[in-house]
């Protein structure tokens, strides 16, 4: 696969970009954008896009990505408009990315995934975690659960919509933690308001001394 330059940078055949981390950032976004603010073929946006050309009449056509807002990737360094006139001014072509504009997006820390079948377990959760552990801070429910600071406000003033229904429920059991990371969270909140018990001191280890026995001196005369 051969990488083209563009100036100082390289870019890529859309047709040619086999790697899925070489697609534009939010193609299916990107995809709605050039749909509605360009005049290239399905096919172009398409191959761009990494998308199927039926995908692409279904945007245009309005059945798909209707709720979808359309991301600009000539804002994000990803296009020019001299390639898309290009593109336009020549069906049969095909749009190039700018490879560098599309570096690997670090994975970031933030709310904990949780499966839909579990979600409606988390109020319980909380209501468990409320009673059970006073001392951990919204903040670490939060994370635990992976829930949000209004929910835990209002399943424990009992404002919550569903507040009836409500059982505290063991997050661990649900599945929404680790044990591990339940009993980290209630350590440090219990070191933070300084109810842990320090840990004892090890006891000194007692020192011996080996006192060498002096002969007698009725032996020593034997042995002369």
């Amino acid at each position: 696969m051969a990488l083209r330059r563009s100036g100082n940078r390289a870019v890529l055949p859309a047709c040619e970009k086999e790697d899925p981390m070489n697609n534009p950032l939010m193609p299916m976004a990107t995809a709605v954008w050039l749909v509605d603010n360009t005049a290239l073929t399905f096919r172009q946006i398409a191959r761009f896009c990494g998308l199927h050309d039926l995908e692409v009449q279904g945007i245009a056509d309005g059945t798909v990505g209707q709720s979808i807002v359309g991301m600009d990737p000539t804002t994000t360094g990803q296009l020019t408009w001299d390639e898309i006139n290009r593109c336009q001014d020549d069906p049969s072509s095909e749009l190039k990315i700018i490879v560098d504009a599309v570096p690997p997006q670090p994975r970031t820390k933030g709310p904990r995934y949780t499966p839909v079948s579990k979600r409606q377990d988390k109020p319980d959760a909380i209501a468990w975690l409320v009673r059970n552990h006073p001392e951990l801070s919204d903040a670490q429910i939060s994370r635990l659960v992976g829930t949000t600071k209004p929910t835990i406000i209002a399943v424990r003033d009992r404002t919550h919509w569903n507040s009836t229904n409500i059982k505290p429920q063991d997050p661990v059991g649900l599945g929404l933690c680790a044990q591990v990371e339940l009993d980290d969270a209630v350590r440090k909140a219990l070191k933070r308001a300084g109810k842990l018990d320090k840990e004892p001191e090890p006891a000194p280890i007692p020192e011996f001394t080996i006192e060498r026995e002096e002969p007698a001196e009725g032996d020593s005369n034997e042995q002369a």
